[in-house]
């Protein structure tokens, strides 16, 4: 699949879902290609389909205090946080045609799923780190003798297996992608103390920047996922 990457660097969260809307339109007419968005966002917790809002743990002062605004989005999951040093990619990508009701077939979104962690996987191997997939869980996980090098995570999560990239994504009427992955580089983690991150109670998240030192930079993190991204959506 052919496809272009657009940086948009530091972007308020809504002013990225409407410009996803726009390619994705532009995408569906074929007036535009498939496009990977990568980008940050300034703190915000949005929450999925599945979004409930005793998952929200902090009041609306702390959520003042801490800069923090809240959308209900049309991706699915619950609720998750994006912030600046978290890498936040939106595959814009047609995957075929619908089922009579009107959605992409279940295995083919899935499997849709199911490629996003592949290739983060393998972009993070690229960069030093050993990740992978959990049944029956979305996203990509740091496993627990890994993990133990965290010298600033609690000792008693150390022993459990950890969330480095999240993933909601949205097929449209048209069969476009929509939302996608965070990649946690080296955010504020203080952040998710506000939440229980995708509704998983007890589960720890963790950054490259708890695992890897020197910490990658940025621009060479957003290389890595683009070359997994042509690796695995190129074949």
């Amino acid at each position: 699949m052919n496809f272009i990457v657009e940086d948009l660097g530091l972007i308020e969260y809504e002013t990225a879902w409407k410009l996803q809307d726009q390619y994705a339109a532009e995408i569906a007419d074929c007036s535009r290609p498939p496009t990977l968005l990568l980008l940050e966002h300034p703190h915000v917790y949005t929450f999925g389909r599945k979004g409930r809002v005793e998952n929200l743990l902090w009041g609306e002062e702390q959520l003042k205090k801490k800069g923090i605004s809240i959308h209900w989005v049309d991706r699915g999951g619950d609720v998750t946080y994006h912030g600046p040093g978290q890498l936040v990619g939106y595959p814009l990508l047609p995957l075929g045609k619908l089922n009579s009701d009107n959605k992409l077939p279940e295995a083919d979104y899935v499997g849709y799923v199911r490629k996003l962690e592949k290739m983060l996987i393998f972009a993070l191997a690229r960069l030093g780190l050993g990740a992978g997939q959990r049944l029956g869980k979305t996203g990509v996980w740091i496993q627990p003798d890994v993990y133990s090098r965290c010298v600033n995570c609690k000792p008693e999560d150390r022993e459990k297996p950890a969330k480095i990239a999240a993933i909601g994504v949205k097929v449209d009427s048209h069969g476009i992608s929509r939302h996608g992955f965070a990649l946690n580089v080296d955010p504020n983690m203080e952040y998710w103390e506000g939440i229980i991150a995708c509704g998983l109670q007890g589960e720890p998240i963790t950054s490259l920047a708890d695992l890897l030192s020197p910490i990658p930079p940025m621009a060479q993190v957003k290389q890595e996922i683009i070359n997994s991204f042509h690796e695995v959506f190129d074949s």
